[in-house]
């Protein structure tokens, strides 16, 4: 298990045990966290999972695919957006924070 952080837009954080190689954006989903909508289900064709990765994360970089739905998709996209379905847990990222946007997609 991995702890997850996941903070709304108005600095409510939300901290969630997931288990190591669920995503993200599962993660959340399981857990109620409110606005990671998800409506592909993690088939990478809606960006509403979109997130902020607070720095210092070790994740890989974002694939060819997460990078052009970024591009096309994601509202107020940034430098450390990515989709949480693309991140899978590891113990390594034990304390991830993620901030869900404003608005998603």
């Amino acid at each position: 298990m991995a702890t997850i952080v996941y903070v709304s837009p108005d600095d409510v954080r939300h901290e969630v045990e997931v288990p190591v190689g669920m995503t993200v954006m599962s993660g959340a989903l399981q857990n109620n966290v409110p606005g990671i909508d998800a409506e592909c289900g993690g088939c990478l064709s809606c960006a509403t999972c979109h997130v902020y990765v607070d720095g210092g994360a070790d994740l890989p970089p974002p694939s060819k695919d997460e990078a052009e739905m970024l591009d096309a998709v994601a509202a107020s996209r940034r430098p450390e957006s990515r989709l949480s379905c693309q991140i899978v847990v590891t113990q390594s990222i034990d304390r991830l924070i993620v901030r869900i946007p404003e608005t998603q997609s």
